[in-house]
């Protein structure tokens, strides 16, 4: 098999299984952005704390 044939079939069968919508039951998209948030957030005042020279 070619890389090219390897790929197309890899995605054919991942295209078959996102036919149910593809979401986990216990994955709330409101709980996963605001972690996301709260990160990034979190990494912004870390940035901030460390850089006092400006």
């Amino acid at each position: 098999m070619t890389l090219a044939s390897t790929a197309a079939a890899s995605l054919v069968t991942f295209a078959e299984g996102a036919e149910h919508g593809g979401n986990h039951a216990s994955l709330n998209p409101y709980i996963t952005g605001g972690g996301a948030l709260l990160a990034l957030l979190l990494l912004l005042w870390i940035t901030t704390r460390f850089n006092r020279d400006r």
